[in-house]
């Protein structure tokens, strides 16, 4: 466990006192793990040393609301451009940190979202006081997991989940599983306490391998009610399910702005500066990582808009959480193009050669290749046309209505 070396340490852990404190910090850490990176690609290792670095920074506690000693990175709505940034600059540094450090930011807004006042206060504390890491882990095949009660308020698990990043690391993963009406039950399994069955050689990827997304068997694990997260079905609700996925996308986000560092700096090394075809080229990867940029801004303000809390109040309706659901997926989806678009130009320009290991390009667009391949891609856009297709507004004011913002502007102004 990361949190067992860093006892040894004489550690400055405590949150950054601002965002811009925040990023400051990201960005160092970022810097020490692209130094790194490449120590740690390979099967069976993990960036432990980058996961100390993370808590002596702080960054464990960021994802908690200021009154438990965070920023709310994550989960108050007004940070979510902060939050989305330090996600990008940790997968510039090595995707597998930021897809750990993702995982982390996710499971402690589900816990603030939908935790009661005792677990909120309990794993702020694991995260805050013990620097456990955070994660979920939902992905399953056929022997998925289970959930029984066993009465007194306990309950036992039996099957197992795939993709378990940071299998061995991550202190405190959801562990979700079905109850015996077949409805979704969020369930966060203390790592530290139990003994389930780790399956490493599962785990074959040409990229991501240093994340350690073993497949993991939670049979006759038994947690008590303390482990289970808001009621059945929670998970799975709208917005937040689907609006979490601008955090992943921001995580790629940074690979494809490490692909174009990387691109760059061999140009430079061969004095391909005049090259008019290899400027062209730069200029098309610079204008995708821009654009990039903006659609994460263009989410954060939409969240924002939304509520102060990400996702909204889990008690209170409100009417346009299909639209931020569709421009999630939005997001996802052009962030998507954006980064193959990357790794096409950065394919050209450096060619066979620039694509050998040593090279930092090689191992970047094997990570960023495996991680763009999330779930149900065609129904994300499916989503968004869904919705489109069902407004009436103009195209001006489909998502946010700009011109009435520009007006009210104008009429402060005078």
């Amino acid at each position: 466990m990361i949190t067992a070396q860093l006892s040894s340490h004489r550690l400055n852990l405590c949150c950054p006192a601002s965002s811009a404190d925040a990023l400051e910090q990201a960005i160092r850490v970022a810097d020490v793990c692209a130094a790194n990176a490449s120590a740690v690609d390979q099967l069976g290792a993990f960036p432990v040393s980058e996961f100390q670095l993370i808590a002596e920074a702080g960054l464990l506690a960021l994802p908690l609301q200021a009154e438990l000693g965070g920023l709310g990175f994550g989960i108050d709505a007004g940070s979510m451009y902060a939050t989305l940034l330090v996600l990008k600059h940790l997968g510039r540094g090595n995707l597998a940190v930021g897809r750990v450090y993702e995982g982390h930011v996710n499971a402690l807004q589900l816990i603030q979202t939908f935790g009661n006042a005792e677990q909120i206060r309990v794993y702020a504390s694991d995260a805050r006081d013990r620097h456990r890491v955070f994660g979920v882990w939902n992905a399953e095949a056929a022997d998925g997991v289970t959930i029984a009660p066993l009465g007194e308020g306990r309950y036992r698990l039996s099957g197992a989940k795939t993709f378990c990043s940071g299998s061995g690391y991550v202190d405190r993963p959801f562990v979700n599983g079905r109850l015996a009406d077949g409805r979704w039950q969020m369930c966060i399994v203390p790592m530290d306490r139990v003994s389930p069955v780790v399956d490493q050689s599962w785990w074959q990827p040409s990229g991501m391998k240093a994340t350690a997304s073993y497949k993991v068997d939670f049979s006759d694990v038994e947690v008590d009610q303390q482990a289970l997260i808001g009621d059945p079905g929670d998970y799975e609700r709208q917005p937040w399910l689907t609006a979490g996925v601008v955090r992943f996308a921001a995580v790629q986000l940074g690979g494809a702005e490490a692909l174009f560092d990387a691109t760059r700096q061999y140009l430079q090394l061969l004095n391909r500066l005049c090259d008019p075809y290899q400027q062209a080229r730069l200029g098309q990867m610079a204008i995708a990582i821009e654009s990039g940029h903006l659609w994460l801004k263009g989410a954060a303000d939409l969240i924002a808009q939304h509520a102060p809390i990400f996702g909204g109040d889990p008690l209170v309706a409100n009417a346009d959480s299909a639209q931020l659901v569709a421009y999630a997926n939005m997001v996802r989806t052009a962030i998507e193009q954006i980064c193959i678009d990357v790794i096409q130009l950065c394919e050209r320009s450096v060619g066979t050669r620039g694509l050998l290991p040593p090279h930092p390009m090689e191992r970047i667009i094997r990570d960023l290749t495996l991680y763009l391949r999330q779930p149900m891609f065609d129904a994300a856009i499916a989503t968004v046309g869904q919705y489109a297709l069902a407004q009436s507004d103009a195209a001006h004011a489909l998502w946010s209505n700009y011109d009435a913002g520009h007006d009210a502007e104008q009429d402060a102004e005078c």
